[in-house]
């Protein structure tokens, strides 16, 4: 693909103006939503109303992360021993990494589904 795609947009997506990326853009927003939503011809059928209801749900999934963050020392005090607790925190760590980057895509994506062209920087 050699169509211009700004910076953070998501690699499983085609880029806006060619062939899938409707397609593209629809699969990749249902895989970061609940698997429920596949069942919901509105969402399926909708790719705006999909990017929509996926920017929350990143974003709600985002807030958990960083109270998960916020409480576990305290939440698995005595249960499990520190260095478990320090792997935990280093796996939240990546998964925050993950969900920023997936907001910042959902946003790119739905830009684009709403027409949205953002010229290449020089």
């Amino acid at each position: 693909m050699s169509a211009h795609v700004p910076p953070g947009w998501p690699r499983e997506v085609h880029p806006p103006d060619t062939d899938g990326f409707t397609r593209t853009a629809s699969a990749w927003l249902l895989d970061l939503c609940p698997p429920d939503y596949r069942g919901h011809d509105v969402l399926v059928r909708h790719p705006l109303v999909l990017a929509v209801l996926a920017g929350h749900h990143v974003a709600a999934q985002a807030q958990g992360q960083r109270r998960a963050v916020a409480t576990l020392r305290t939440d698995l005090a005595g249960a499990v021993g520190v260095d478990v607790v320090e792997r935990a925190l280093d796996a939240l760590d990546s998964e925050q990494a993950r969900l920023a980057a997936a907001s910042r895509g959902v946003a790119l994506v739905a830009e684009a589904l709403r027409g949205v062209r953002r010229p290449p920087r020089l």
